[in-house]
């Protein structure tokens, strides 16, 4: 089922517009353009029960050959939020770097490139551990392959005879995104020390909408809400929701969340570009999936 889309945001671009790698967001997406009255092509390998209003583009962002016969020309904007097929280093390479490469050379021997490029991105590129709050400008050093492959497909993204736009996103929940819900169910853990940056999968939608209009400056964003919270914060959060004991504290560094880092991410550039959001922190949309 798509996501419902943000009533508090202005439409997004108009003309017509290539999303590729057309999932879950991507489909939400392309709805909300279409309704806008944008004309919206969806790029998948199996393009087959896309949304009505989203025109099926069969391809493989592997392939160029492929790209180059089933890509229309005259896009005025593109968006790129693929899915890696294998979560290890090539899966990512392969996904994010070669397929978005493949992609931008195609677009630049069009004879009219399209005018923007949405790359969607990860807090995953920021490497640090300790709660340090983090911006569009915080050093990226990330300590992961997927980090680094994110990077690399930022570069080709705002490298191309287009306006570049990237969205770093930090974890999205949902209408199916109920990782967390089903943990506090289980009465599974938290971890106190570990900072997460979280943002409802609406308002992507609605950011992403945002961001590919002409008039929203280019270059790099931040997609969080307005709480960075600990685990613990967000999971006791839920667990009130749900009537439900708190969640046991997990002893330190126990959790296996090193490795993804500790951060608080700042939204203020994203909202200073004119972005509302429709679920502000993780309680209010919290408080609406669970029906409290």
């Amino acid at each position: 089922m798509a996501e419902e889309p943000s009533d508090v945001t202005p439409a997004g671009p108009g003309g017509r517009i290539l999303i590729a790698g057309c999932g879950r967001i991507g489909q939400a997406l392309g709805e909300r353009l279409a309704a806008g009255g944008a004309e919206v092509f969806g790029l998948r390998r199996r393009p087959e029960g896309l949304p009505a209003g989203i025109t099926p583009v069969a391809a493989d962002l592997e392939d160029p050959a492929a790209l180059a016969e089933a890509v229309p020309q005259d896009l005025d904007g593109v968006y790129y939020i693929v899915t890696p097929g294998s979560y290890d280093d090539d899966g990512y390479r392969r996904a994010f770097v070669d397929g978005l490469q493949n992609l931008a050379d195609l677009l630049r021997g069009h004879p009219r490139p399209p005018q923007r490029l949405v790359f969607v991105s990860s807090t995953a590129v920021y490497g640090q551990q300790d709660g340090e709050w983090i911006d569009e400008d915080s050093p990226t050093e990330p300590g992961r392959f997927s980090g680094q492959r994110l990077l690399e497909a930022e570069a080709i993204a705002l490298g191309g005879p287009w306006a570049g736009v990237v969205a770093r996103y930090g974890g999205i929940y949902g209408t199916g995104r109920d990782f967390l819900i089903r943990k506090v169910e289980a009465g599974e853990p938290c971890q106190a020390e570990q900072y997460t940056n979280r943002i409802h999968s609406a308002d992507v939608v609605g950011s992403l909408a945002h961001l590919g209009r002409a008039d929203v400056p280019g270059g790099v964003y931040l997609g969080v809400d307005d709480a960075p919270s600990t685990q613990c914060e967000v999971m006791d959060g839920i667990a009130e929701l749900l009537g439900v004991p708190r969640p046991p504290r997990g002893e330190p560094g126990s959790g296996g969340m090193r490795g993804v880092g500790s951060k608080r991410g700042s939204n203020r550039k994203l909202k200073a570009s004119g972005y509302r959001f429709r679920y502000p922190t993780f309680r209010e949309g919290y408080r609406e999936l669970i029906g409290g």
